[in-house]
């Protein structure tokens, strides 16, 4: 009688997951389900908050400045390292990458930058409905949309917050990918927002050790030096370059915390590009 195949574990699903992405260099893949609760901003989506909302969310960004640090602490053992990368910049407004390693990695980014200067965009389908959602409005997110009109207000309104010094993160990678430690390719995307509003890029890389069941320990939030465009370059160059710079920080960054060469699994694809 043939035995029952065993079970396996979330540990193992996800890396399992991960892993076969990672063959297939398929790192932009958002392999989590995001459901159908959510609703893309329209045009008439109000990125500029009235008095009402922005006084909810300094009163959301208060209670993250006194509770997270303690939360992070607990659960993760978090400290930040690279602070003085941030005083070159003074300051001016500035984007961030940071790697998208776990749900709660807005608030690794607050803590390295800022709880009050942060900002943070969002792919349409974190534009939750219901009370969740008007948390998530309310707590310095910036939603992406798939309307033109509402892209359009809200590049308005990044472009205010960089004139008052805020910082807006994007997650250059695209997909989240719980617990990754190795550094993904980043999309370009961030990087022309970055020469469109003439402003630096800051490059956050999370590294941390895991315990038995896989879980973030021990959580170092590493800020690294600023990218700025190479004006000798063309536009599109610069976009590349700028990409390219925080892409070696991340490998660098990677290879100096875990001792050991940046590698990926072998490359499976049949047509390799």
């Amino acid at each position: 009688m043939s035995k029952k195949p065993e079970k396996r574990t979330v540990l193992e699903k996800r890396d399992g997951i991960q892993n076969v992405l990672e063959s297939y260099r398929r790192f932009d893949y958002d392999y989590i389900p995001f459901g159908n609760n959510w609703t893309s901003p329209k045009a008439e989506y109000n990125y500029r908050q009235h008095p009402l909302s922005r006084c909810v969310t300094f009163l959301l960004q208060t209670l993250m400045r006194i509770f997270a640090p303690i939360l992070l602490w607990v659960a993760y053992g978090a400290r930040v390292t690279g602070k003085k990368n941030l005083k070159s910049i003074k300051k001016q407004g500035a984007l961030c990458v940071c790697n998208h390693i776990s749900y709660l990695d807005t608030l690794f980014v607050r803590h390295a930058v800022g709880y009050f200067r942060s900002y943070h965009t969002m792919a349409p389908y974190n534009n939750k409905n219901g009370l969740a959602g008007w948390f998530i409005r309310r707590a310095a997110m910036l939603p992406f949309s798939e309307s033109f009109d509402a892209m359009k207000n809200l590049n308005k309104e990044m472009k205010r917050l960089l004139e008052k010094g805020k910082i807006i993160n994007f997650y250059a990678e695209r997909a989240m990918w719980t617990n990754y430690q190795k550094p993904r390719p980043v999309k370009e995307g961030a990087f022309a927002y970055a020469l469109k509003f003439n402003v630096p890029v800051i490059p956050l890389f999370c590294t941390f050790k895991k315990d038995k069941k896989g879980r973030i320990r021990k959580l170092k939030i590493n800020i690294l030096p600023p990218v700025f465009p190479d004006e000798t370059l063309i536009r599109r160059e610069r976009i590349t370059a700028m990409a390219k710079q925080v892409q070696n920080k991340w490998k660098e960054c990677y290879e100096a915390a875990y001792g050991t060469p940046l590698e990926y699994l072998p490359d499976i694809r049949k047509n390799k590009r």
